[in-house]
């Protein structure tokens, strides 16, 4: 991973925030490869390059955000807008650049975005019980943990914890 100009300090952990050369935008297509691999680095049952495809290409309801640095893929979250919800599937941020601030920002974004284009009110996802870090930050958005999926994660038989932010339109995850 290359970091450009001052990116390269504040890549390496120095202080200031998000790093310099950090570029938000809606995924496309293209992304798709790119979403993959990051894919495979970040999640222990990953998202195969067909699955980022189709959620990128031939689901046309989802909606998805990358992060880039520098011209490359350093992050991605996206979700499934079924108003007034939207469905969190996954954020997603290279291991080398994360706890500088660009997944709070991706997860910021997505909720900001996703609420206004499709005007969601509330928002629900899926995080392992270990995964203290994501409940975490989750936390930090207003997310709370409102039901458990007893074996959802099969390579581990690990719980989810359902998490919420705001109400669900039927009462559900409660």
């Amino acid at each position: 991973m290359k970091a450009c100009g001052a990116a390269a300090g504040a890549a390496a952990g120095l202080p200031g925030g998000l790093p310099d050369g950090i570029e938000f935008r809606d995924a496309s297509l293209g992304d798709a490869e790119a979403m993959a691999e990051l894919e495979k680095l970040c999640f222990a049952i990953p998202w195969s390059l067909e699955n980022c495809k189709n959620a990128l290409g031939a689901n046309s309801i989802a909606f998805y955000l990358v992060c880039l640095l520098c011209g490359e893929l350093i992050g991605y979250a996206g979700l499934w807008p079924f108003a007034p919800e939207g469905h969190i599937m996954n954020v997603a941020v290279h291991p080398g650049f994360r706890r500088r601030g660009i997944g709070a920002a991706l997860l910021g974004r997505l909720i900001d975005e996703a609420g206004e284009r499709y005007g969601l009110s509330a928002f629900t996802l899926e995080v392992r019980a270990s995964n203290e870090a994501a409940i975490r930050l989750y936390g930090r958005f207003g997310f709370r943990g409102r039901s458990r999926r007893k074996g959802y994660y099969s390579d581990t038989n690990e719980d989810a914890i359902i998490m919420w932010r705001g109400e669900p339109a039927d009462g559900a995850g409660r």
